[in-house]
């Protein structure tokens, strides 16, 4: 088995086609009205998950927006100190 792996290569140009054609999918697919409906559903799975069986490698760190939407983040950040500035006045 082994040897005919290394001789016939098809098989590792078949799994990177098959990679590429599948992201390309994913990343069409969470647009769509149906992408969002299945992300959204998958994690209330997951959030099910978690509570249930206190699965706790499933949480997601607090500010795992920020990381997601950097420019939001910045514009909330600078917001929050225009008004502890304008507290402290």
């Amino acid at each position: 088995m082994i040897e005919t792996m290394l001789s016939d290569r098809l098989w590792i140009y078949t799994a990177i086609v098959g990679a590429i054609i599948g992201a390309a999918f994913i990343h069409y697919f969470k647009t769509t009205r149906l992408g969002i409906w299945s992300y959204s559903k998958f994690d209330n799975v997951i959030d099910y998950l978690r509570d249930k069986w206190g699965l706790t490698w499933l949480d997601q760190p607090r500010n795992a927006w920020k990381v997601t939407f950097p420019d939001i983040a910045k514009n909330i950040e600078e917001l929050e100190n225009r008004i502890k500035k304008l507290e402290n006045k």
